[in-house]
């Protein structure tokens, strides 16, 4: 959300986007706790991303997908996903470790979690220790692939760099690169031209 606190703003933000680049839109409000900007209180955070909904904006020109925090207050959560439900948009529910990466189990309870609180796709991004770190994630998103549930994982940092382009093999939904010239959104992030090129080389 680029750290807006302006709904009006966030709003024709969002129309000039789609308008020039063409291109379908996740609007976020992300929270220090998870590496967002946001320095507001929880209230006025989730009700900007609720409002981008309801906003008076043609139907076209709105955000074509939320991501809202596993680890937003639940009332708030609640809120931004039936919001974003009731306009016909995607939910992301999302959740960030800076620090480790979870068991192969605990990671399955929480994209399971992320499905039960109305999650059309569940994000977890991690951070690993170790390549098993990285296996392990890569192995609970085919199991997830499997069982046809849609999902994104990011392994952060420079031992997970590659998963962003190899995780989609693995059955990750989405993956997220930096515009050439802007500071990266999180660890290892790569552009998104490289990106971009080397899955191309991969299909």
């Amino acid at each position: 959300m680029l750290g807006i606190r302006d709904l009006e703003k966030a709003a024709e933000i969002i129309r000039e986007i789609k308008s020039e680049a063409g291109l379908p839109v996740i609007a976020t409000n992300r929270s220090s706790a998870e590496g967002g900007k946001w320095e507001g209180n929880e209230e006025d955070r989730t009700g900007l991303l609720i409002g981008l909904f309801t906003y008076p904006l043609t139907h076209k020109n709105g955000p074509d997908a939320v991501d809202i925090e596993l680890s937003a207050s639940r009332e708030g959560r609640d809120k931004v996903i039936k919001a974003a439900k009731d306009h016909g948009k995607t939910v992301i529910v999302s959740s960030h470790d800076f620090s480790k990466t979870p068991s192969p189990q605990e990671m399955k309870a929480i994209l399971e979690e992320m499905f039960l609180a109305g999650a059309d796709i569940a994000k977890l991004a991690v951070m690993p220790q170790s390549m098993e770190d990285v296996l392990n994630l890569l192995r609970v998103t085919l199991d997830f692939k499997n069982e046809g549930k849609s999902v994104c994982t990011i392994a952060m940092g420079r031992q997970g760099k590659h998963t962003r382009v190899v995780a989609p093999l693995y059955g990750s939904v989405l993956t997220y690169a930096s515009i050439e010239g802007d500071s990266v959104a999180a660890p290892g992030q790569l552009p998104v031209d490289e990106v971009k090129k080397i899955m191309e080389m991969l299909k």
